[in-house]
Protein backbone atom coordinates (compact mmCIF):
# COMPACT_ATOMS: atom_id res chain seq x y z
CA UNK A 1 0.00 0.00 0.00
CA UNK A 2 1.45 3.62 -0.72
CA UNK A 3 0.07 6.32 0.91
CA UNK A 4 0.57 10.17 0.89
CA UNK A 5 0.33 12.58 4.02
CA UNK A 6 0.54 16.65 3.82
CA UNK A 7 3.68 17.50 6.48
CA UNK A 8 3.62 21.00 5.77
CA UNK A 9 5.51 23.76 4.63
CA UNK A 10 5.21 22.16 1.65
CA UNK A 11 6.87 19.01 2.31
CA UNK A 12 4.79 15.79 1.60
CA UNK A 13 5.38 12.39 2.58
CA UNK A 14 5.63 8.73 0.26
CA UNK A 15 4.88 5.93 2.84
CA UNK A 16 5.01 2.39 1.31
CA UNK A 17 5.84 -1.07 2.86
CA UNK A 18 6.20 -4.61 1.51
CA UNK A 19 7.14 -7.76 3.64
CA UNK A 20 9.22 -10.30 1.86
CA UNK A 21 9.70 -14.09 2.88
CA UNK A 22 13.51 -13.51 2.82
CA UNK A 23 15.98 -12.62 5.73
CA UNK A 24 16.83 -9.45 6.21
CA UNK A 25 20.62 -10.95 4.83
CA UNK A 26 19.27 -11.61 1.79
CA UNK A 27 16.70 -8.52 0.90
CA UNK A 28 19.73 -5.77 2.04
CA UNK A 29 22.03 -6.50 -0.66
CA UNK A 30 19.75 -6.26 -2.91
CA UNK A 31 19.02 -2.96 -2.49
CA UNK A 32 23.04 -1.95 -1.58
CA UNK A 33 23.88 -2.86 -4.98
CA UNK A 34 23.03 0.48 -7.53
CA UNK A 35 22.76 -1.67 -10.36
CA UNK A 36 19.51 -3.08 -9.29
CA UNK A 37 17.51 0.72 -9.23
CA UNK A 38 17.68 0.39 -13.08
CA UNK A 39 15.95 -3.05 -12.66
CA UNK A 40 13.11 -2.09 -10.66
CA UNK A 41 12.45 1.24 -12.40
CA UNK A 42 9.57 1.53 -14.76
CA UNK A 43 11.50 0.74 -18.42
CA UNK A 44 9.63 4.18 -19.93
CA UNK A 45 11.47 6.07 -17.08
CA UNK A 46 14.80 5.31 -19.31
CA UNK A 47 16.71 5.50 -16.17
CA UNK A 48 20.37 4.45 -15.92
CA UNK A 49 22.82 5.01 -13.69
CA UNK A 50 25.73 7.55 -15.02
CA UNK A 51 28.40 6.91 -11.72
CA UNK A 52 30.46 3.63 -13.14
CA UNK A 53 29.11 0.63 -11.46
CA UNK A 54 29.57 -1.25 -9.04
CA UNK A 55 29.33 1.99 -6.75
CA UNK A 56 30.85 1.16 -3.04
CA UNK A 57 28.04 2.14 -1.02
CA UNK A 58 28.53 3.86 2.10
CA UNK A 59 28.05 7.57 3.96
CA UNK A 60 28.76 10.47 1.87
CA UNK A 61 29.12 8.24 -1.43
CA UNK A 62 27.31 10.68 -4.69
CA UNK A 63 25.48 8.56 -7.54
CA UNK A 64 24.54 10.68 -10.73
CA UNK A 65 21.72 8.99 -12.89
CA UNK A 66 19.53 9.98 -16.06
CA UNK A 67 15.89 9.17 -16.39
CA UNK A 68 13.01 10.72 -18.20
CA UNK A 69 10.15 12.15 -17.38
CA UNK A 70 7.42 12.49 -19.71
CA UNK A 71 9.52 12.40 -22.36
CA UNK A 72 11.65 14.92 -20.74
CA UNK A 73 15.61 14.03 -19.93
CA UNK A 74 16.99 15.14 -17.02
CA UNK A 75 19.98 14.49 -14.60
CA UNK A 76 19.50 13.50 -11.17
CA UNK A 77 21.99 13.07 -7.99
CA UNK A 78 21.76 11.96 -4.71
CA UNK A 79 23.57 11.92 -1.78
CA UNK A 80 23.53 8.77 0.79
CA UNK A 81 23.36 10.61 3.83
CA UNK A 82 23.15 7.66 6.22
CA UNK A 83 24.12 4.16 6.02
CA UNK A 84 23.19 1.39 8.21
CA UNK A 85 23.42 -1.83 6.53
CA UNK A 86 21.78 -4.00 7.15
CA UNK A 87 19.36 -1.88 8.64
CA UNK A 88 18.45 1.33 6.63
CA UNK A 89 19.73 3.93 4.61
CA UNK A 90 18.97 7.27 3.25
CA UNK A 91 19.62 9.10 -0.19
CA UNK A 92 19.32 12.81 -0.95
CA UNK A 93 18.56 14.43 -3.95
CA UNK A 94 21.59 17.22 -4.32
CA UNK A 95 20.29 17.73 -7.95
CA UNK A 96 17.17 17.02 -9.62
CA UNK A 97 13.49 18.13 -9.93
CA UNK A 98 12.65 17.94 -6.96
CA UNK A 99 13.39 20.75 -4.38
CA UNK A 100 13.98 18.03 -1.84
CA UNK A 101 13.96 14.32 -1.52
CA UNK A 102 15.14 12.64 1.18
CA UNK A 103 14.49 8.96 0.92
CA UNK A 104 14.71 6.70 3.59
CA UNK A 105 14.55 3.00 3.45
CA UNK A 106 14.00 0.52 6.34
CA UNK A 107 14.57 -3.24 6.72
CA UNK A 108 13.10 -4.78 9.90
CA UNK A 109 12.91 -8.36 10.71
CA UNK A 110 9.23 -10.15 11.26
CA UNK A 111 7.72 -12.81 11.42
CA UNK A 112 8.05 -14.48 7.84
CA UNK A 113 10.16 -12.26 6.28
CA UNK A 114 11.94 -8.84 6.59
CA UNK A 115 9.62 -5.63 6.10
CA UNK A 116 11.02 -3.15 3.42
CA UNK A 117 9.17 0.54 4.72
CA UNK A 118 10.09 3.43 1.82
CA UNK A 119 9.54 6.96 3.02
CA UNK A 120 10.37 9.96 0.94
CA UNK A 121 9.90 12.94 2.44
CA UNK A 122 9.68 15.54 -0.64
CA UNK A 123 9.03 19.29 -1.42
CA UNK A 124 8.26 20.14 -5.19
CA UNK A 125 10.22 22.87 -6.55
CA UNK A 126 8.32 26.85 -6.61
CA UNK A 127 6.40 25.96 -3.78
CA UNK A 128 3.28 27.22 -3.33
CA UNK A 129 3.29 27.85 -7.30
CA UNK A 130 3.73 24.35 -8.20
CA UNK A 131 1.41 23.23 -5.88
CA UNK A 132 -1.64 22.68 -9.25
CA UNK A 133 1.15 19.86 -10.04
CA UNK A 134 0.88 17.82 -6.78
CA UNK A 135 -2.05 15.52 -7.62
CA UNK A 136 0.18 14.58 -11.10
CA UNK A 137 2.94 14.40 -9.09
CA UNK A 138 1.55 12.11 -6.31
CA UNK A 139 0.02 9.84 -9.21
CA UNK A 140 3.43 9.29 -11.10
CA UNK A 141 5.00 8.15 -7.54
CA UNK A 142 2.36 6.17 -7.02
CA UNK A 143 2.77 4.19 -10.33
CA UNK A 144 6.66 3.67 -9.70
CA UNK A 145 6.59 2.85 -6.64
CA UNK A 146 3.53 -0.01 -7.39
CA UNK A 147 6.33 -1.16 -10.25
CA UNK A 148 8.74 -0.66 -7.90
CA UNK A 149 6.86 -3.40 -5.32
CA UNK A 150 6.08 -5.91 -8.24
CA UNK A 151 9.82 -6.24 -9.80
CA UNK A 152 10.91 -6.57 -5.68
CA UNK A 153 8.65 -9.16 -6.02
CA UNK A 154 9.61 -10.62 -9.04
CA UNK A 155 13.03 -10.47 -8.34
CA UNK A 156 13.57 -11.63 -4.79
CA UNK A 157 11.09 -14.04 -4.51
CA UNK A 158 9.76 -15.50 -7.96
CA UNK A 159 13.24 -16.29 -8.82
CA UNK A 160 13.44 -19.65 -10.83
Amino acid sequence: MITFANLGGGRHELHTEVVLPLSRGEVFPFFAATENLERITPPELAFRIVTPTPVDIREEVRIDYRLRLFGVPFSWRTRISEWDPPHAFIDEQEAGPYHTWIHRHEFVEVTGGTRMTDRVVFRLPLAPLSTPALPIVRAQLRRIFTYRGRAIRRLLIDVD
